[in-house]
Order: C-alpha cells, then sequence, then structure tokens
C-alpha cells in the first residue's frame, strides 16, 4: 500500500511550497539549489501550517496530494534537492532528507 503525501501549491502560479536553506558558502560560482519540496503527511496539517505561518496568503494555495509511489518523479522533473517532511506544523519541525537520483 502507498503512502499519501500533502503538498502546498500556488494557485497563482503552480509552484510548489519549499524551503531554502542559508548556502554554506557565498560564492559568485555557486548554483542556487530548488529548495526542499515541504510535505506533510495529513491534509489538516498542511492547512495547519499554512493558517500559522502564512495566515495572509493562505487564500492564494491549495492542498494537493501525491503518493510516494509518484515523489520521486515529481522531485526530478521540479529539480529539487530533496524533501521536508513537516512533523509539526505549529512549531513547525521540519524532517530535511536529500534525495539522490
Amino acid at each position: 500500500m502507498s503512502q499519501v503525501f500533502y503538498l502546498l501549491r500556488s494557485r497563482l502560479d503552480g509552484q510548489y511550497l519549499v524551503a531554502h536553506p542559508k548556502p554554506r558558502t557565498t560564492s559568485p560560482e555557486q548554483q542556487p539549489d530548488q529548495g526542499y519540496l515541504l510535505m506533510f503527511q495529513e491534509h489538516f496539517d498542511a492547512l495547519s501550517y499554512l493558517n500559522t505561518h502564512g495566515a495572509a496568503v493562505a487564500d492564494r494555495f491549495a492542498v494537493e496530494s501525491i503518493p510516494n509511489t509518484q515523489l520521486n518523479g515529481l522531485l526530478k522533473r521540479w529539480g529539487f534537492v530533496g524533501i521536508g517532511v513537516v512533523k509539526d506544523p505549529l512549531l513547525p519541525q521540519i524532517e530535511f532528507m536529500s534525495h539522490t537520483s
């Protein structure tokens, strides 16, 4: 059985909500990464996160579900460096994992 994750996606431009960690070095040659795709284990966790940390723009986002079987393709297609699974949407506590091809 496949697990389903929930993502926040902009209704305006279709972009997913991502986290961009601070770069370790600031060299001009360094390419900006596409960040970590933020994922939630429950639909209501995604809504809680959005309402807590983005109430002013909450109406600009929609919750989208994706089975874990399609996750690898999404990460490759959008060029994300990994995922960030939001464990607690209110604090927030996020577990980051890098994606390997």
